[in-house]
């Protein structure tokens, strides 16, 4: 039972690797011209289909949308019921489809032609109604599907899938959409915050411990206390940062040294201290602490110390 159903995942992973595989040979002149016409376009990317393939659509709009090109999803059965005003002038509409033939499609097909617009089809059947009305073709032909039966939609939905990514990681490199582009498209969530939260939001809000060179160890350690932030920077008169003492220099000073009335912060602090800019994002810091070891991190700008960041800073954001 067990090395059955291990047999039968293994052959539906490769069966589904394979139809991958095989659209290598289907990314030709008429994918070129897909991709050239929909960066061309000026109106929006109208995404249709039927039963999984309407699934399909709509995922490869999210992510169209989701990376500079407006897109919609028509629900073919819906856009002969009345959705096809949906379809303006300046539109491109591709619908997808494995066999090209279903009875929705042929209604639908001759709808689209007369309006004018550009006609794509994804198609799994290249000799189908479907692909032979349309103005360009992208072939998603599969040998098989990995159900057993060889009827439910597996590696055709698959191979529409990876389409619709290699279509829509074409346009963000011909559009040159870059991190800062899809940072403003996803300001919610851990991905916006990876790609927008900067030092200058979290560190305003924190203490600023501090202590000048010449202060003495009690001073040192009740400002560690009282700002809560685990270390303190150590400034000079001109506030520029000379070093930080944390609490784990506290601790090795304790071990290896009696304790002195002489003892002041220049003494004790770590003269090079790992410091980052209040514009650099904030994933940054995580990035820093993470490789150093270290809980907190200071904030300056031209040997100017601004503030400082702690790993917890980071935790209540979520980056952790």
């Amino acid at each position: 039972m067990q090395s059955s159903i291990k047999q039968t995942a293994l052959r539906t992973i490769q069966m589904e690797a394979q139809s991958i595989q095989g659209l290598s040979s289907f990314i030709d002149t008429d994918f070129e011209r897909a991709i050239e016409a929909i960066v061309s376009c000026k109106g929006r990317l109208v995404i249709s289909g039927i039963g999984k393939s309407a699934v399909i659509a709509q995922k490869i709009v999210a992510t169209l949308n989701s990376t500079g090109t407006p897109s919609i999803f028509m629900h073919a059965a819906d856009a002969i019921h009345g959705d096809l005003g949906m379809v303006q002038h300046d539109d491109i509409v591709m619908i997808i489809s494995k066999s090209g033939s279903s009875p929705e499609i042929k209604v639908l097909v001759p709808l689209i032609r007369n309006l004018g617009n550009i006609l794509i089809a994804m198609v799994g059947n290249v000799e189908s109604y479907l692909a032979k009305q349309s103005s360009i073709v992208l072939n998603t032909t599969v040998d098989q599907e990995a159900c057993p039966n060889n009827l439910a939609p597996t590696t055709s939905t698959t191979a529409q899938l990876v389409m619709g990514d290699a279509i829509a990681t074409c346009l963000i490199e011909l559009k040159g959409f870059g991190s800062d582009d899809f940072a403003k498209l996803h300001p919610g969530g851990m991905l916006g915050k990876k790609l927008y939260l900067r030092i200058s939001d979290i560190y305003a809000d924190n203490e600023k411990p501090s202590v000048l060179l010449d202060q003495s160890l009690k001073e040192v350690i009740v400002e560690i206390t009282k700002k809560r932030l685990g270390a303190t920077a150590v400034v000079d008169d001109q506030k520029n940062l000379r070093g930080i003492i944390t609490d784990g220099d506290l601790r090795r000073m304790l071990e290896k040294n009696h304790v002195s009335e002489n003892i002041r912060a220049e003494n004790i602090m770590s003269s090079q201290p790992k410091i980052i800019d209040p514009d650099e994002l904030a994933v940054n810091a995580l990035d820093i602490m993470r490789k150093h070891e270290i809980s907190q991190i200071v904030v300056a700008k031209g040997g100017k110390y601004l503030g400082m960041v702690h790993l917890h800073d980071l935790l209540k954001e979520g980056f952790i």
